[in-house]
């Protein structure tokens, strides 16, 4: 989020603050897509610094390798097997971390939602578009998620 805002208020910002002064040179702003195109993503920018800077002040770092628990909390590696047998791996994190496509999915997410609180031998039921389907919690550790 930091590399976000500091590439929006570095980068991004002063191309379009120079693109509206060189449309704002340019005469009649009332049919000058330049400038109203720039202005439009000026505030674009400015809305996404706002977000992303409330959501660094309130975010809080939770380091999994401190968490003692039997039960899948934020921070969870989580083994899981499904009916088929095949096992797959998830570790649960925040909303802005998530990368399904290795394994990191959100608290909030179906999948994340179904296993919080789950202890190992339970079984999580997980509403998916081609029905419930069941997944037993294998395994459940607290390591560094990378």
């Amino acid at each position: 989020m930091r590399n976000e805002i500091k590439d929006l208020l570095y980068t991004q910002r002063p191309q379009v603050v120079n693109t509206v002064s060189w449309a704002a040179g340019n005469g009649d702003r009332s049919e000058n897509g330049d400038y109203i195109y720039g202005k439009k993503r000026l505030r674009e920018i400015d809305r996404r610094v706002r977000f992303l800077t409330k959501r660094l002040e309130s975010a809080e770092v939770i380091d999994p390798t401190k968490v003692v628990s039997d039960k899948v909390l934020f921070g969870a590696t989580v083994v899981v097997e499904n009916e088929s047998g095949e096992e797959k791996t998830f570790s649960i994190v925040g909303l802005d971390e998530t990368e399904p496509a290795l394994g990191k999915i959100s608290y909030r997410s179906p999948m994340g939602s179904a296993l919080l609180q789950k202890k190992i031998d339970d079984v999580a039921y997980v509403k998916t578009p081609k029905g419930i389907e069941e997944y037993l919690i294998v395994d459940i550790r607290y390591e560094k998620i990378d």
